[in-house]
């Protein structure tokens, strides 16, 4: 299947725009873990810190298909 070169551009571009937002997602989740876990009660935190690292892994995942699929095109 061949895919015309403005297609292949937006497939791109929109592949880079969706790699830029989970990044800036992942940036504010790590800062938000690191703000639970500086508390002074973590524990009372844990459910949130769960929550948050397990988002930023989801969005790791996330990131290394995107970067896949950009290769690919």
């Amino acid at each position: 299947m061949c895919m015309c070169d403005s297609s292949k551009e937006s497939s791109i571009e929109g592949l880079a725009e969706a790699r830029r937002q989970i990044d800036s997602i992942v940036h504010k989740l790590e800062k938000t873990v690191h703000t639970l876990e500086s508390k002074g009660e973590p524990q009372r935190y844990r459910s949130q810190i769960t929550l948050a690292h397990r988002r930023i892994k989801a969005l790791t995942i996330a990131l290394g298909l995107i970067e896949k699929e950009m290769k690919n095109i």
